[in-house]
């Protein structure tokens, strides 16, 4: 029941409101699922990935700038009743697409057909709380506000054309993350979507096509350099939405000629650590410690990636962990209660491995059985131990099923981990003791963004602040705060003087900006 046929509209794209098929050249899409068939491994081709050129990415740009228009495109000054109809058109057009975005998201990038399920629900439930949240932002500004002399009135305003470009490990629901707020907000968006992971998105290209006004959303596929490079380089792009490494956010920014009015929403990279400290849950931990840092192969960037044990109990703590990592099944995504499955990047698998080579080089071990064994793309997990701060690992975002585990003595070594840390995204604290936790909860405060308490790090609920310090994130991604990082507070005001003429406009019902 899981089995796909080669996607045929692989090489279709959307540039103002139409959907068209790219003609010239291409690259497959491989499966990183390995298949036998009579003695014989091989790859899936699952279709074909278009390699469009910069004046594809040239149209799409002019079809976002002339659905904004300034400002006083059909779609900016749309009432947002009007605009939330055609969201919520989109959500019903998709709806019935769920089955098709999950097996082929799952054949794309080895993610669990259930997890694959998961993405799409929470996406429309994303969309739906979005909505629900943007309505009471206009009740907000419904309101006639008075400071001392002053009357005025505050409303949302969108910000002008936005680039999206999310990753491929959430390829809907974080690059949806960026669009769907910017979309409602007014704004009009170009998606460049992620090199694995692209597949997927496409059977959603002809509702957003239904759903939307000509040019308001525009979706690219290509070589970023080649595609995106020149759309950066104009100066037209308003916003840019973007989740990945810090280098090539750094390269997009630096190649925007105003790069001081580009506003940037960021999703970087992250190194969360997990600090288990001496009175801790030992079980506990570790169970949510192997969750933590093996969800999705650790191809997340709330992902734990370096454990950091207190001395007295490393060695129950690292029974227990690799005890739970055991227990974790490994296999085809869609086994049921699969946890590891295979990796879709192309030389992930060996770069993975050269950490592990590094770090036993240096003088750690891999402790659990089986540790960094290879089997065509999947890498099983590896727990190293003790790792320290002349290795690889000890820095690198892995993003893959690579554990390093440290031993510490005294709290000032974890501060001067994470004062050190290039990333502030994350952290978990495991610990039965509220005094020796308010300790170490009043340092990371300054260091991360998010602190768990006994528990994994994590993106959701939704409704929660989600962002980083530091090279880990730039803006705030959560439901509400999301409308307000895609948009800008304008207001209108008047003192005595203009008193008169503020409330004849609101009389005369002329503006639909200023009204009630």
């Amino acid at each position: 029941k899981f089995r796909i046929d080669k996607y045929k509209d692989g090489l279709n794209y959307l540039i103002n409101g139409q959907v068209l098929t790219w003609q010239d050249k291409n690259a497959p899409v491989i499966s990183p699922i390995l298949l036998q068939d009579k003695g014989r491994t091989y790859a899936p081709v699952l279709g074909e990935y278009p390699l469009l050129d910069n004046h594809e990415s040239w149209q799409a740009l002019q079809a976002a700038k002339k659905a904004y228009d300034a400002g006083n495109g059909l779609w900016p000054q749309m009432p947002v009743s009007e605009r939330l109809n055609h969201l919520q058109q989109f959500v019903q057009s998709i709806k019935p697409l769920k089955e098709i975005f999950s097996l082929l998201e799952m054949w794309e990038i080895g993610k669990s057909y259930l997890d694959c399920r998961d993405e799409f629900d929470r996406t429309i439930k994303y969309i739906g709380d979005t909505i629900d949240n943007l309505m009471l932002l206009e009740e907000e500004g419904d309101l006639i506000n008075r400071v001392d002399k002053y009357i005025f009135q505050v409303r949302r305003r969108p910000l002008g054309v936005c680039l999206c470009m999310g990753p491929f490990n959430y390829p809907l629901n974080e690059t949806f993350a960026m669009l769907i707020p910017a979309l409602i907000m007014g704004n009009t968006a170009i998606v460049k979507l992620p090199r694995y992971g692209s597949l997927c998105t496409l059977p959603l290209l002809e509702a957003f096509a239904r759903s939307f006004p000509p040019g308001v959303i525009n979706i690219i596929n290509g070589e970023g350099e080649k595609i995106i490079g020149p759309v950066i380089r104009s100066g037209e792009i308003d916003l840019l939405g973007f989740i990945g490494s810090v280098s090539v956010a750094t390269h997009l920014i630096n190649q925007h000629p105003g790069n001081n009015r580009l506003r940037t929403i960021l999703g970087l990279e992250a190194k969360n650590p997990a600090f288990i400290l001496a009175e801790a849950d030992i079980d506990l931990a570790a169970k949510e410690c192997a969750l933590g840092a093996l969800e999705f192969n650790g191809q997340r960037c709330t992902a734990i990636k370096h454990i950091w044990v207190h001395e007295s109990i490393v060695d129950k703590f690292l029974e227990a962990l690799c005890r739970e990592i055991d227990s974790l099944k490994t296999g085809m995504p869609w086994e049921e209660n699969v946890n590891i499955t295979p990796l879709p990047e192309e030389g992930k698998v060996e770069w993975l491995g050269k950490l592990v080579e590094d770090a036993v080089s240096k003088g750690a071990a891999v402790i659990n059985k089986g540790g960094g064994e290879i089997a065509g793309n999947l890498f099983y997990p590896a727990v190293l131990f003790p790792v320290n701060n002349n290795m690889k690992i000890y820095d690198i975002e892995q993003f893959g099923p690579v554990i390093p585990v440290s031993s510490f003595s005294r709290l000032e070594e974890l501060v001067n981990y994470m004062i050190t840390s290039d990333y502030g995204q994350q952290a978990s604290i495991f610990s039965q003791s509220g005094d020796k936790a308010g300790l170490l909860i009043d340092i990371l405060a300054n260091q991360v963004a998010r602190i768990n308490l006994n528990a994994q790090c994590r993106r959701g609920p939704d409704e929660l602040p989600f962002t980083g310090r530091k090279d880990s994130a730039e803006g705030t991604l959560s439901i509400s705060d999301a409308l307000r990082t895609f948009s800008i507070s304008s207001l209108v005001v008047a003192n005595e003087y203009g008193r008169d003429l503020f409330l004849d406009t609101l009389k005369k019902g002329k503006s639909k900006f200023l009204k009630i």
